[in-house]
């Protein structure tokens, strides 16, 4: 073989690899890239069935009925221009919704057997775990976003506080991505729906309960302070309460990204011992 022949040989087999170390060198290496196409792929697939546009009635339909009803949020009865009653129904709301949107993230893969097709693509599993995340999290905040005449109701009726709106509606997104990281974590440990619905609603409901007044008013009565402060701690309402307060604590916020954080690094674990396996 001639050296020239030996010369475009090594060329042609190196060059692949050098074109990728440019790449990355060069930043045209964005592993976002397969981030945001697995959440098109995610947003796709919802709204591709009748499933996703029943959700987002059926919870407009809800936070409706919550807020105006007299006898449950009384919007009308009490007389002021805020969205109390409009947000102290979001953590029951989502206790039962946002366990309904998630049970699919990763069950439904292990059930159609494409989460083997999904891990040997040329993504990370970080990547597949953040982009079905972020798909979810999207849906979750285009319903939220629909409740916008809610907000032009109180506007029109009184002259509400416009910072303390833009905080509920904040914690109220973080508290749903809260309840949506558990989701997929126990998405992840089944590929039956409805057992990972259980299993979410149940945790979500511990959340919940954990801070809720009358709990804590009963555990009171007879485990010490220090206890009913911890369990307190992991409750969702005191935190999403300071936002209802317009109040924007960095405790509360790293509170509800390290709910978020734990359930996907769990998530991580799960999906990678599959991947492994």
């Amino acid at each position: 073989m001639s050296a020239q022949s030996e010369a475009s040989t090594l060329d042609a087999a190196t060059a692949p690899k050098s074109a990728a170390a440019f790449a990355a060198a060069s930043g045209e290496y964005r592993p976002w890239r397969n981030v945001w196409a697995i959440v098109k792929r995610e947003l796709g697939g919802y709204f591709a069935s009748p499933v996703a546009y029943v959700f987002l009635v059926i919870f407009l339909v809800l936070v409706g009925f919550f807020t105006f009803n007299r006898n449950l949020g009384g919007f009308f009865e009490r007389g002021e221009a805020s969205l109390f009653a409009f947000f102290v129904w979001h953590p029951w709301l989502y206790l039962f919704l946002v366990p309904a949107a998630g049970m699919r993230l990763w069950a439904e893969e292990r059930r159609l057997g494409t989460i083997e097709l999904l891990l040997t693509m040329p993504v990370t599993s970080t990547q597949a775990i953040l982009g079905k995340f972020l798909a979810s999290w999207f849906f979750l905040a285009l319903a939220l976003a629909l409740t916008f005449p809610v907000v032009i109701t109180v506007s029109y009726l009184g002259d509400p506080d416009g910072g303390l709106i833009v905080c509920g509606y904040l914690g109220s997104f973080l508290m749903a991505g809260s309840f949506l990281a558990v989701s997929s974590m126990t998405s992840a440990m089944t590929r039956n729906q409805v057992i990972s619905f259980i299993l979410s609603l149940v945790i979500c409901l511990f959340l919940i309960l954990a801070g809720w007044a009358p709990v804590q008013n009963m555990l009171v009565g007879w485990a010490p302070a220090w206890l009913v402060d911890l369990v307190a701690s992991f409750s969702v309402m005191p935190h999403f309460a300071a936002f209802q307060r317009g109040v924007i604590d960095l405790g509360d916020l790293v509170y509800f990204l390290c709910v978020i954080a734990f359930g996907l690094f769990v998530t991580g674990v799960i999906i990678r011992s599959h991947r492994a396996g």
